[in-house]
């Protein structure tokens, strides 16, 4: 068997899915050589040159998986380096004045909601809040899909409005 006329011939199908499974060009760059590289070296095994593109498929597939369970480790293994050079990370805990900040965001948030009218109120929680679908609000409220869709669009906007003065005060 000719490698390099099946590589020639199958290399570029074999390429398009490595970048989908890859999610990059850069890594189904490397999966693809690496691949061919292996494939070479076990060319020996393959007994039919028709299946030679599903073999290299299967090749590369293992390969791209061997890179993201790498790629997942390699925080936790960073961290582990750190530690041993007597290196310990930040702490998860937000800083103080992101924790006031957050409080500050959640009150006025809470106080933009109570202040909305109940027309918008009750959209407002149903649609975006409980994430029920446009029919059900209007179901449950006794009112059209669009007068659904006009009022929500309305609470937002008041939300947003509410939003905006109540952080600048």
């Amino acid at each position: 068997m000719d490698f390099e006329r099946l590589m020639a011939r199958h290399k570029d199908a074999v390429y398009r899915q490595m970048v989908r499974m890859c999610g990059n060009a850069d890594d189904a760059d490397d999966v693809l050589s690496e691949s061919l590289l292996s494939a070479y070296r076990a060319m020996h095994q393959l007994s039919d040159e028709a299946a030679f593109q599903s073999w290299l498929a299967i090749i590369a597939r293992r390969t791209c998986g061997r890179l993201k369970r790498r790629e997942a480790l390699a925080p936790v293994l960073r961290l582990a380096e750190l530690s041993e050079q007597g290196i310990e990370p930040a702490s998860a805990e937000p800083s103080l004045d992101n924790q006031v900040i957050e409080a500050e965001t959640k009150a006025c948030l809470l106080q933009v909601l109570t202040d909305l009218p109940p027309l918008y109120r009750e959209v407002y929680e149903l649609r975006d809040l409980q994430g029920r679908p446009a029919s059900e609000v209007a179901e449950r409220l006794g009112i059209s899909v669009a007068a659904v869709k006009s009022r929500l669009h309305r609470a937002r906007a008041l939300v947003r409005a509410g939003i905006d003065s109540g952080l600048s005060a």
